[in-house]
């Protein structure tokens, strides 16, 4: 299986990696010796639709490392969350379906950021923490700083919570259990972190 660090920057995805993705399709090649990020970011920042950018090489451990040593990286965690009915968490923050997810504290552990941000943000009680699915990276801008925020997602579950309470100080406006049924709602209207962590889960 390829190595690979997918990093998300609004609706486009860079794929950093040392061999040709097989469950990949529609992608288009970088050229590693005219790759410069910071003018390929510019560039990502503006397109409004979603797509995949391939940069293959043999050093792409080192071409990440510089893209990740180049900016701040905050670190965060969160969870895709199921219940016995086999339905899942969604939230709807900025106008957009989301998982719950949010930043550690100081002195928190990442297992405990997660279930802490997922409890505050749906207003439930997280009954068990299951194993880690993976962890994904995406760029945006804070008083004109550029962040790498990486996310580390967990499998949860939480039984008895059909009480779903918004943390609404924290822009989210509507929390839902839904079933994989259901899914193509959030697809057409979510990021493609989101989209992408789905479609390799189910």
């Amino acid at each position: 299986m390829a190595q690979i660090y997918k990093i998300y920057i609004n609706e486009v995805a860079l794929i950093i990696t040392d061999s040709q993705p097989t469950d990949i399709q529609d992608y288009q090649v970088l050229q590693v010796s005219k790759f410069n990020f910071f003018s390929f970011y510019e560039q990502a920042r503006e397109l409004s639709s979603p797509k995949v950018f391939l940069l293959l090489s043999k050093n792409f451990k080192s071409h990440f490392m510089k893209i990740k040593q180049s900016m701040k990286m905050i670190r965060a965690a969160g969870g895709l969350v199921s219940n016995e009915e086999k339905r899942y968490l969604f939230i709807f923050r900025n106008g957009k379906w989301d998982l719950p997810k949010g930043k550690l504290d100081s002195g928190e552990t990442i297992k405990e950021a997660a279930v802490r941000e997922v409890e505050e943000e749906c207003g439930i009680q997280i009954n068990s923490l299951g194993e880690k699915i993976c962890n994904t990276y995406h760029i945006y801008e804070m008083n004109h700083e550029r962040i790498l925020k990486k996310t580390s997602w967990y499998r949860m579950y939480a039984v008895n919570q059909k009480v779903l309470i918004p943390q609404l100080e924290e822009g989210i406006t509507d929390v839902r259990w839904l079933a994989p049924g259901d899914f193509m709602m959030i697809r057409q209207n979510t990021y493609p972190l989101i989209r992408d962590l789905l479609n390799a889960e189910f």
